[in-house]
């Protein structure tokens, strides 16, 4: 499974970008995704997942009420809608995909396929 994640760019503090992450070489509707960032610096960081049935949604308590995760099984691509974006939003954003059941899916480990981020900046 390769996943290739787009959508980053400069965006003004308030503002919204949406993500994008596609996955080739799988399918998306039998795994679970998620997204992560990593300002530099910092450890990677939780944002939001989505189980493999996409039912059950989680988010990082400093994002929830601002960024949506959702998916679109027909091409194999997870979003993440980002509203009224902080400065402290500023990160690369990576997401991740895992086909293992029964994991908490708000942690790094639980993802077994990793793209390469996309890079958010926002201006205050």
């Amino acid at each position: 499974v390769q996943l290739q994640a787009s959508g980053g760019g400069l965006v003004q503090a308030g503002g919204a970008l949406r993500l994008s992450c596609a996955a080739s070489g799988g399918t998306s509707k039998t795994y679970a995704m998620g997204w992560f960032r990593q300002a530099p610096g910092k450890e990677r960081e939780f944002v939001a997942s989505l189980s493999w049935s996409g039912s059950t949604k989680y988010y990082a308590d400093s994002v929830k009420g601002r960024f949506t995760i959702s998916r679109e099984t027909d091409v194999n691509t997870a979003y993440l809608e980002t509203n009224n974006v902080k400065p402290e939003d500023a990160a690369v954003y990576i997401c991740g995909m895992t086909n293992a059941y029964g994991l908490d899916l708000t942690q790094a480990g639980s993802f077994r396929y990793w793209g390469q981020g996309t890079l958010v900046t926002v201006s205050s």
